[in-house]
């Protein structure tokens, strides 16, 4: 089980050859889409929908190596509900601000008690469900790279996803009072997390590639007339 922590780093968890068969196939799947994010100079440093884009991302997602990681937090009917690509790298090397994740994706957007506000990131319908939602998801962090503490690596404030959805004023209080950890990981290796823990990263003081595919699971439904846009 997930420690109450609400993150766990586990090594080793995806083979060489598989790591290297899957940065291939990211390699070749980086088409115009608005899926996919550029910058001048540095190419695609995000994709997102790569469970509909990239047939390798779903096999790994649906692998035994990850499902072994997932069945145990979030039971049998989970599964991978969305994953994205974040690539910091020299010209496209980027921090982000503490936060929570309070979003998904679906498949389109349907007027429904507890849902809300609503949003559309690259054509994607997305909106923010109620507590229960995010409290039976999972994120799997798989790192394509080597991330130490000079690449920029996910932070987190352990303990934080207890309190639900914060606001900015509970935010800046666990900003304050919290011990943050910085998720290191070798290439191969994944970060579990619960979507509602906060976290945040720093630019690279030494940027390189620092691939990272992010994997969310789900372990329900969606409220009637709402369907996971990857599921």
């Amino acid at each position: 089980m997930l420690p109450e922590e609400g993150y766990e780093i586990v090594p080793r968890v995806i083979p060489a050859a598989t790591m290297s068969s899957l940065i291939g196939a990211l390699a070749d799947s980086r088409e115009e889409s608005p899926a996919v994010r550029t910058r001048a100079g540095a190419g695609a440093y995000a994709v997102r929908n790569l469970l509909t884009l990239q047939p390798a991302v779903r096999a790994l997602a649906e692998s035994l190596e990850l499902m072994r990681l997932i069945t145990p937090v979030l039971g049998s009917a989970a599964r991978p509900v969305r994953a994205i690509l974040f690539d910091k790298m020299p010209g496209a090397n980027w921090k982000v601000a503490w936060h929570q994740d309070l979003s998904i994706a679906v498949k389109e957007r349907r007027p429904t008690p507890g849902y809300g506000p609503w949003s559309v990131k690259a054509g994607v319908s997305h909106v923010q469900p109620p507590r229960r939602v995010l409290e039976a998801m999972l994120t799997a962090r798989l790192h394509l790279d080597d991330c130490g503490e000079a690449n920029g690596p996910l932070q987190v404030l352990p303990g934080s996803q207890a309190a639900g959805v914060l606001t900015s004023t509970a935010v800046a209080e666990w900003r304050e009072r919290g011990t943050r950890v910085s998720c290191c990981a070798a290439a191969g290796g994944v970060v579990l997390m619960r979507p509602l823990i906060l976290h945040a990263s720093s630019a690279a003081t030494m940027p390189g590639h620092r691939r990272v595919v992010h994997i969310e699971y789900a372990g329900l439904d969606l409220d009637t007339g709402l369907e996971w846009h990857e599921a």
